[in-house]
């Protein structure tokens, strides 16, 4: 009874909330870039992917660039356990191993990456020592860590042996080990189009590269929902333009407009 109060409650904050309010999810307190993936259906493998940028977390949120396509997890997106107030019937909450990419707000923590690179916050990763673990019996769940500090644990992803992570994003999603709610979230460099995910975001590699270079000019929120699910951030996200049915994805990936004469793989990796 108690937990539906506190649920309800804060719905009503979120649906009562307007842009300069303090009820939005704290990523977006002090984001000045925005990221927001959409799917038709919380069971929907392909997304579509939205940029947006604003002078300072006060202004007005405005677009950076078309909607492109991504995928996300092979068996589509779960509410994260700090956002399933905000689920409805028969909406599935993420859980470790479901294959399912979380559903809510998180910050981009930092890019990534095989091959060195001087981007603010970048983590080379190498093959049989750079690990996630996955196991939420551990206290380093959801952790990237050298693979010596985690001889014990019962489960971990060797980052540099999975292709897929030769370029990405951190994304910071709060991993519970008490309600095995999922770890190691990240936005890299996909399979193909319409191929899912182990429970991340996807999309190909050029634009990774310049999500990467983007999102190291401001603090870089992310939000992951469903189509229908929007509205219950309203007051929070720029709701109109990120779900506007006459922005459709673009066939090919596109350069951002003001980069469109650089190798962005080039660039970074001077």
């Amino acid at each position: 009874m108690l937990r539906s109060a506190l649920g309800a409650a804060a719905l009503f904050a979120f649906l009562a909330a307007d842009a300069g309010a303090g009820y939005c999810p704290r990523p977006l307190h002090r984001a000045t870039r925005l990221i927001i993936v959409t799917v038709p259906d919380m069971a929907a493998v392909k997304a579509t992917l939205h940029t947006f940028v604003r002078k300072s977390p006060a202004a007005r949120w405005e677009r950076s660039g078309l909607p492109e396509p991504a995928v996300v997890g092979s068996t589509g997106i779960g509410w994260s356990e700090d956002f399933d107030h905000l689920a409805r019937k028969d909406e599935p909450i993420k859980r470790e191993g479901d294959k399912r990419t979380p559903a809510g707000i998180f910050r981009v923590a930092g890019p990534f990456g095989f091959e060195p690179s001087k981007l603010k916050g970048y983590v080379q990763l190498s093959r049989g020592k750079s690990v996630c673990v996955d196991d939420p019996t551990s206290l380093l769940y959801g952790k990237i860590v050298d693979k010596s500090l985690a001889k014990s644990v019962q489960s971990s992803e060797d980052m540099g042996a999975v292709p897929g992570l030769k370029r990405g994003m951190i994304v910071d999603y709060p991993a519970r080990r008490g309600a095995k709610g999922g770890s190691c979230v990240f936005l890299h460099v996909w399979e193909g189009e319409g191929v899912g995910t182990a429970g991340r975001i996807a999309l190909p590699e050029e634009r990774v590269a310049v999500l990467q270079q983007w999102s190291g000019k401001g603090f870089t929120a992310i939000a992951i929902l469903t189509e229908e699910a929007a509205p219950r951030f309203k007051g929070c996200l720029p709701l109109e333009s990120a779900t506007s049915r006459s922005d459709q994805p673009a066939v090919v990936p596109l350069p951002h407009p003001r980069r469109a004469h650089k190798d962005q793989r080039a660039e970074i990796a001077r």
